[in-house]
């Protein structure tokens, strides 16, 4: 997991997701600082915006730090503070992370996964060849625990993260790929190789 600058809000946000999902919420009568009745479901107007998080976030899923294709792969709209639980949250540009399904589906309404807007470049660490992430061992303890439990919650040291990133780093490794073409494809993966000193093009 990197960094993400957050994005400014598409011009037409706040009519076409924010106004729409508001008045929604107040004709079913659900309060904004009240968690959703159980098993409440709620219109998913955020997905009129999935392009332009798509545009403005570079394709790049938000919790595994890889390109996602548009067409052919599926990204989604996280609600990074859980909708069910502040649904005045539910309908705001600022509280989406584009992320790929897999990621979408395994961190759900849980609270205990790192913001990707709020963390620093290296609080994750790459062992390359392996596509072992682990966290930098120079965190304090808090902070260490933290990205412990987003790895684990996420599942981003899975065996197919792992091979995922492994396999792209190979590709750089044999010549298939570029440096620039790497940054591109698995941004987390060419910022460790950096960082590592192990780009050469």
């Amino acid at each position: 997991m990197l960094h993400v600058p957050p994005q400014p809000e598409p011009a037409d946000f706040d009519v076409n997701v924010r106004q729409k999902g508001l008045a929604y919420l107040d004709k079913q009568g659900f309060a904004l600082d009240q968690p959703l009745p159980p098993k409440a479901k709620i219109e998913a107007y955020w997905t009129s915006c999935l392009d332009d998080l798509f545009d403005q976030y570079s394709s790049t899923c938000a919790y595994l730090a890889v390109h996602i294709e548009r067409i052919t792969a599926t990204g989604s709209v996280d609600h990074f503070a859980p909708k069910s639980q502040l649904p005045a949250q539910a309908y705001e540009w600022s509280n989406y992370r584009l992320v790929c399904s897999r990621m979408n589906s395994r961190k759900r309404e849980f609270q205990d996964v790192l913001d990707p807007f709020l963390i620093e470049n290296g609080y994750f660490q790459l062992e390359l060849v392996s596509g072992r992430i682990f966290p930098n061992p120079d965190l304090g303890a808090a902070t260490r625990k933290r990205v412990i439990d987003t790895i684990a919650r996420l599942g981003l040291d899975d065996a197919g993260c792992r091979s995922l990133r492994a396999e792209h780093f190979g590709y750089y490794l044999s010549e298939d790929i570029t440096a620039s073409f790497l940054k591109k494809m698995s941004p987390f993966v060419w910022y460790e190789a950096n960082r590592q000193g192990l780009l050469c093009r």
